[in-house]
């Protein structure tokens, strides 16, 4: 059983749709054994108490650098035999460090079709605003794995999701959520915990289940 950490800073949305697979047991293989916030106000860590899952604070505000924060993040993880690590909305860049503790097993869903509206600065509403502005008919989500590059680790799945007329970036971002995010992180999890995923360079290859 792959013990999973989900780091958050806000509202927890994707977490929900963690907690929610995992009550449907649609987290196969793995279990949420620990949501850690960047902040002691996010509501995310009162999702995670209703669910009964153990919440931690690595309040980033008690730091003097990201590489300060990173280096107390890892050692906690390492602490709690953590065996994935879910960004779910985390707002920080963690740095080498954590990468280096755990090659290949920290994912982040972005809210976009990666390699489109990407990168620094690419976080939140700024995502939808920047696609409402290109004028793209179609935007998305990507579940991928963590390098040391912003959103540019290999890619997991992808879910495309029609730009309507009239939308603004908070609709956009509503539609992406339900209709792209909540279902292509909780089905990525599981695929990681089953042990299916592969990677190969750039690629990342899901192996046939049992």
């Amino acid at each position: 059983m792959t013990r999973i950490a989900v780091l958050v800073s806000g509202g927890g949305t994707n977490l929900q749709a963690l907690i929610d697979a995992q009550r449907h047991t649609a987290l196969k293989q793995g279990m949420l054994a620990a949501v850690i916030s960047s902040s002691p106000d996010a509501y995310a860590l009162e999702r995670a108490r209703n669910a009964s899952i153990p919440t931690y604070v690595v309040n980033r505000r008690d730091y003097p650098s990201n590489e300060s924060m990173t280096h107390d993040l890892t050692e906690l993880l390492q602490k709690l035999d953590i065996g994935l690590v879910v960004l779910a909305g985390f707002m920080y860049v963690l740095t080498g460090e954590i990468i280096r503790a755990f090659p290949n097993a920290i994912i982040n869903v972005h809210p976009a079709l990666i390699p489109s509206f990407c990168g620094e600065g690419a976080y939140g509403l700024h995502v939808h605003e920047q696609a409402l502005a290109y004028g793209v008919k179609l935007s998305g989500a990507t579940v991928h794995f963590v390098n040391e590059d912003c959103d540019g680790g290999p890619i997991i799945l992808q879910k495309a999701v029609e730009v309507l007329d009239g939308d603004t970036p908070k609709s956009l971002q509503q539609r992406i959520m339900e209709q792209a995010e909540w279902k292509l992180l909780p089905k990525a999890v599981s695929l990681f915990c089953e042990g299916r995923l592969q990677v190969e360079g750039r690629w990342v290859k899901i192996l046939p289940g049992l």
